[in-house]
């Protein structure tokens, strides 16, 4: 099955004001004549309606970096999927490997999350990937797996194609250090399987499985040549908006 690739820019906790709508501007400008790819950015909370405003009526969306898994309540510093949509979103990512290791996010509430973002009428981007020491262990697709079926664990089949998965080791993440096409492929290839016992062909054959680490123009290309690999979710590369527009086209082939 032939899938469109998915490119996601994930901004972290960088940008002004100012600084976001521009690059936002600059992405959406720079892409004008790329078609055949979907692609997102993800800029902090607090920018998310100037930059959904900046990109109203393009083809490039917008995602938010993290959400809370219920619809209102005593939660303070959180925000909720509904205020999200309303921002101008239409992507989520949960369960990044930040949030994980730094917040305490384990994979019951990141199912919780991945099932809000869905009832909201949102995608999430589900995040799974190992530690170093988790590779070296051999543990790689155990510890994927298992995020992975924590993720989508209690979603409706019907909604499962419009989750995407981030494949993201977390020992390439911001490191400079990056999987090989091979070693990315392979885990792609291990989480297809995977979700074709969960949700049957179709949904498999119809979810994206982007690859994130150090994902830069230079080896865009070569990751995304892999049959498995739909996409990539783009740290600090998609900060700049020639690098990120030059990630899109390698991915538009």
């Amino acid at each position: 099955m032939s899938r469109r690739p998915f490119i996601c820019g994930n901004w972290k906790m960088h940008t002004g004001r100012r600084e976001a709508v521009e690059l936002a501007r600059e992405v959406a400008g720079g892409l004008d004549s790329v078609r055949d790819v979907d692609v997102a950015v993800a800029p902090p909370h607090p920018w998310l309606v100037e930059v959904a405003r900046a990109l109203e009526g393009g083809s490039v969306r917008v995602s938010a970096q993290n959400c809370h898994n219920e619809e209102k309540g005593a939660f303070t510093g959180e925000v909720s999927t509904a205020m999200l949509k309303e921002a101008g979103c239409s992507y989520v990512i949960v369960g990044h490997s930040e949030r994980r290791a730094q917040f305490g996010e384990d994979d019951i509430f990141v199912g919780r999350k991945v099932r809000s973002v869905l009832a909201a009428g949102l995608s999430p981007i589900l995040c799974v990937g190992e530690t170093l020491e988790e590779r070296e262990a051999g543990r790689t697709v155990d510890v994927v797996e298992r995020q992975v079926k924590g993720g989508l664990a209690d979603v409706d089949q019907v909604k499962l194609p419009t989750v995407t998965i981030a494949y993201e080791p977390v020992w390439a993440i911001g490191t400079g250090k990056t999987a090989t096409p091979g070693q990315a492929q392979e885990v792609h290839l291990a989480i297809r399987d995977l979700l074709r016992s969960i949700g049957g062909n179709d949904a498999a054959g119809a979810m994206r499985i982007q690859y994130g680490g150090s994902v830069k123009a230079d080896n865009a290309a070569n990751l995304l040549s892999q049959p498995d690999v739909d996409g990539a979710l783009v740290g600090g590369a998609s900060l700049a908006a020639e690098s990120f527009i030059a990630i899109v086209r390698a991915a538009a082939g």
